[in-house]
């Protein structure tokens, strides 16, 4: 069994909302359920998120689009190239969370259990990126 953790951090790269999909699913069927009813200025994301359903969702909302783009594209969207560099920030959450054996091996069998398993390590993820900062 796979499971795919999609992720939306603050500018800070603080754990805001989490959505479990099964490994065999498209990333973007996750999109819609993450933001709903959150108000952001910009979405950063890779190539996985470049479909024209969000881009058409980020431009109702007001918010920057800087998602790296795909090849097939075949109407390049400007994006923010300094922005997309904070895209670390996400990368640096998952390279935490996946320290913990039981979330990168996905011992848990059911998602409550495996959900459980990440609300505690978002808080010391949160509690160490705070002790970090001056």
């Amino acid at each position: 069994m796979t499971t795919k953790i999609l992720a939306l951090t603050d500018a800070l790269g603080n754990l805001v909302r989490f959505v479990l999909l099964p490994g065999q699913r498209y990333d973007t069927v996750g999109i819609a359920p993450l933001i709903e009813g959150i108000e952001f200025g910009a979405l950063i994301a890779d190539k996985a998120f470049d479909s024209n359903d969000i881009v058409a969702n980020l431009n109702e909302r007001g918010a920057k689009i800087v998602i790296s783009q795909h090849p097939r594209r075949t109407t390049p969207l400007q994006i923010d190239t300094e922005m997309y560099k904070w895209r670390h920030l996400i990368e640096n959450f998952f390279c935490k969370l996946k320290e913990f054996k039981r979330i990168a091996m996905r011992a848990d069998k059911t998602d409550q259990s495996f959900q459980a398993m990440i609300h505690p390590r978002r808080r010391r993820h949160q509690f160490t990126m705070n002790l970090n900062r001056p």
